[in-house]
């Protein structure tokens, strides 16, 4: 018996829409008759052309002033990588140009594009039920290579996650001039639902799946360009922006040996607030993703709880994000608050599964996670290149890892999560096959650079896996139709 979840059929689509107009530039939810409903909900997500513009950021001057972007003089093309420019104080934005937004398959690699909203309502029907609504940090990614040198010279440890305030994020982007870089509508969350909607963009297996993402950005130029990716990337955004608040960055410095080290900047606009909004959203949600660094935003405990609690009574799955050793550390007895009491899945590496178990270093991520799922009834464990787990009442089953020649190791747990939530949610039987198509998942990602999952990549795995999720019986497909 396989575990399923019943997807909103393509032809039932809900009586209201998002509009976002230049007098009004938040979105809002209004009452409005089936729009588009010959087609797939995201199919007109967004006009066919639409007014933007591209600018190279001259990010160390973000290091002083105020929060607002900086802007460059615009080109003709749009380059997949800018430099930092550092030593002026001012922002500049030279020329908009008009451009076209209808490749969604642009994996981020585009250059920096921040979507104005043009004299032509924006308007896009919303689906009755999401198949996923994720709960994060949105966050704008600014990725860029550096040596151990670099790292070593500014006293950051390689391979971590550090939050940074407005003065310490200006020492490390001055250190970068001449370094380039990608930006990119990043956060760990996000990775992971874009993954998920690349994989069910299609009709393979069942219907198209419908994504969603709420959080905090802020009404700046960042906050723009951050819902105007995902959008493009088939995840509705359904968070208005915070009023004069600014979005938070992520600084993504990758080694030579794939190593990715992080430095967060929350921004202004870091509260999310439990309302009736989201909750009317979790009551129409079939897995509700909590990413673990929500935990490390002021307030948002409460949060959380909230939306766990109304998401089980609502009869949805809860899923939650590790996301990193120091957080759960600082924040041990929440995480566990939400797991023991709310969580059906649970998904982390094997430090962190180790961290959530108090166990030593030595200890193997096959103790995590047969420990873990004594209180979690799925709780997927990966080990880097030595592969995975994935565990169900007390047994974990091993997972070997897929070949790849590893480029940027980050974003690879996100691509993992996104393959087992697709396996979850197109009624996999088998838990191995489960893992093994996630696993799939991740070594593209690690084999490429950026942390996306490109949309070709996407179909010929939900492909394959169509083709392979014959029923095998093992040990964790009672469990999993337990769920």
């Amino acid at each position: 018996m396989a575990f399923s979840l019943l997807s909103p059929s393509l032809s039932n689509y809900a009586t209201s829409a998002i509009v976002a107009t230049p007098q009004t530039p938040s979105l809002s939810l209004i009452s409005t008759p089936h729009l588009f409903n010959k087609h797939h909900p995201y199919a007109s997500s967004l006009t066919s052309s639409s007014s933007s513009f591209h600018f190279h950021s001259n990010l160390s001057s973000m290091s002083r002033g105020n929060d607002a972007v900086p802007m460059a003089s615009s080109s003709s093309s749009s380059a997949s990588s800018s430099s930092f420019n550092g030593g002026s104080e001012e922002f500049v934005a030279d020329e908009i140009e008009t451009t076209t937004t209808e490749n969604d398959d642009d994996d981020d690699d585009d250059g920096v594009v921040v979507v104005l909203e043009t004299e032509e309502d924006i308007a896009y029907a919303l689906p009755e039920r999401w198949d996923v609504l994720g709960l994060g940090q949105a966050m704008v990614d600014f990725s860029g290579m550096v040596d151990d040198e670099f790292l070593e010279r500014l006293g950051l440890e390689k391979g971590t996650r550090k939050v940074v305030n407005h003065e310490e994020r200006g020492k490390v982007l001055r250190a970068m001039d001449g370094c380039t870089y990608k930006a990119a509508a990043g956060g760990s969350l996000s990775n992971s639902l874009v993954a998920l909607a690349r994989l069910g963009g299609h009709p393979i297996g069942g219907p198209a799946l419908n994504v969603a993402m709420a959080g905090s950005v802020g009404s700046d130029p960042l906050g723009g360009f951050y819902r105007a990716k995902l959008r493009r990337a088939n995840v509705n955004f359904l968070s208005a922006p915070v009023k004069d608040g600014t979005t938070g960055t992520v600084i993504v410095l990758t080694t030579p040996d794939a190593q990715r080290t992080m430095l967060a900047y929350q921004g202004t606009s870091s509260r999310i607030n439990y309302d009736p909004c989201l909750a009317s959203l979790i009551s129409k949600t079939n897995i509700l993703v909590v990413e673990g660094y929500l935990f490390e935003l002021p307030d948002t405990i409460k949060t959380i709880t909230n939306a766990c609690e109304y998401a089980r009574r609502s009869g949805a799955l809860v899923a939650v994000t590790a996301s990193d050793v120091s957080c759960i550390e600082r924040h041990y007895d929440e995480f566990w608050e939400i797991m023991e009491n709310y969580a059906d899945i649970v998904f982390a590496n094997s430090d962190e599964a180790r961290t959530f178990c108090h166990f030593s270093s030595e200890e193997s991520p096959v103790s995590s996670t047969r420990y873990l799922s004594h209180f979690v009834p799925l709780v997927s464990v990966t080990d880097g290149p030595r592969g995975s787990y994935v565990g169900i009442k007390g047994e974990a089953v091993y997972i070997p890892p897929s070949p790849c020649v590893p480029v940027d190791t980050c974003g690879a747990g996100d691509a993992y999560a996104s393959g087992i939530l697709y396996g979850i949610l197109r009624g996999m039987k088998d838990l191995k096959g489960m893992g093994m198509l996630a696993a799939r998942v991740a070594s593209i990602v690690v084999g490429q650079r950026g942390t996306r999952l490109r949309v070709q990549d996407a179909v010929e795995l939900a492909e394959s896996f169509l083709e392979s999720s014959s029923a095998r019986s093992d040990i964790g497909s009672d469990q999993i139709s337990s769920l």
